[in-house]
């Protein structure tokens, strides 16, 4: 866990188990007193609407996805998650240390980071059947980060017989 407030030097000693933890996905904590820093370069806003979202969601799902950080506690990955944690209170949060990345790889990865995650689509029947289990069963799918007005047009768009024979089908 790393602190949102003070700053401490990290330890060069460890950089190689660092790498691999990172590559490997584990968390380490970071040193006592550490501070995160917002990047100066992150082109990526967040809404205080978004960072309520992101907040809602670790409330409710807990701390899932940890800040990625360089060296010097510089966050590379995890603004919005930063906010949203301020936002609740928290004191620390989780995050893994980017050891390996070179300065280039850290400000090319702060952008990918973001870009990658928007590349992608959604199979919309698939995501109709998901958003009508979670509905059939009264959850908050607004946790989802859809809201109301998409959850309509996504469960709309596909038709009714196909999204409740796919839901029935055994899984």
């Amino acid at each position: 866990m790393s602190p949102l407030g003070q700053n401490a030097p990290t330890d060069p000693a460890d950089q190689e188990g660092r790498q691999q933890r990172a590559e490997r996905g584990e968390h380490k904590p970071s040193p006592e007193g550490s501070a995160l820093r917002p990047h100066p370069g992150n082109a990526r806003v967040h809404s205080q609407k978004q960072v309520r979202q992101i907040a809602d969601s670790i409330r409710h799902f807990g701390f899932t996805n940890p800040v990625l950080i360089g060296e010097d506690g510089g966050i590379i990955a995890g603004h919005g998650r930063v906010e949203a944690a301020k936002l609740l209170g928290l004191d620390s949060v989780p995050t893994a240390r980017l050891a390996h990345l070179n300065p280039p790889q850290r400000r090319a990865y702060v952008l990918a980071d973001n870009k990658l995650a928007l590349n992608a689509g959604w199979d919309r029947e698939l995501l109709a059947i998901e958003l009508q289990g979670l509905i059939d069963i009264d959850f908050d799918v607004e946790l989802t980060g859809f809201s109301p007005t998409e959850i309509d047009i996504v469960l709309d768009a596909v038709p009714a017989v196909v999204t409740r024979l796919r839901r029935l089908a055994p899984q």
